[in-house]
C-alpha cells in the first residue's frame, strides 16, 4: 500500500471568504468541487502545498461530519520578514492572534484565517 500526495483540509462557514484571505497570502486555486451548481469545496496550493477548503455544511451532508472550530493544529508559512507580513495581513483586515516575538533562532507571530483557524507566520531571524 502507497499512501501519496497529502493535503490538509478545513471546514469553513464561509467558502468563498476563505479562498479570497488563502489567496491573498498566494495560494492559488487549483480545483472547485461542486454540489448541485454550488461550489463547497476549493483546493489552493502554495510552493507544491495544497490546502483543501470545505464548508461545515457539505462535511455534516455529504459525509456525515459534525466540524467544530479548530484548535489543534496550525499552518505554517515561512516569509522573509514577519514582522512585515503580520503588518500587511493586520492591514487588510486579518485578527491577529499574536504579535511576532523572538523564539529559538525564528520570529514569528500568529493570525487567524475567517474561521478562526490558526495561521503561524515564521521567519528565520536576522543575525
Amino acid at each position: 500500500m502507497e499512501f501519496k500526495s497529502p493535503q490538509i483540509n478545513l471546514y469553513v462557514d464561509h467558502l468563498e471568504e476563505s479562498k479570497a484571505f488563502y489567496e491573498r497570502l498566494g495560494f492559488k486555486l487549483t480545483f472547485t468541487a461542486e454540489i448541485e451548481g454550488k461550489a463547497t469545496h476549493h483546493e489552493l496550493v502554495l510552493d507544491g502545498f495544497c490546502l483543501g477548503i470545505a464548508t461545515k455544511e457539505s462535511a455534516r451532508d455529504v459525509h456525515g461530519l459534525t466540524p467544530g472550530k479548530n484548535e489543534g493544529c496550525e499552518i505554517v508559512l515561512w516569509t522573509e520578514d514577519a514582522d512585515s507580513a503580520i503588518e500587511y495581513l493586520s492591514k487588510h483586515g486579518v485578527t491577529v492572534v499574536s504579535e511576532p516575538h523572538d523564539f529559538l533562532n525564528l520570529r514569528a507571530g500568529y493570525v487567524e484565517d475567517p474561521d478562526g483557524n490558526s495561521i503561524h507566520i515564521v521567519c528565520k531571524r536576522k543575525p
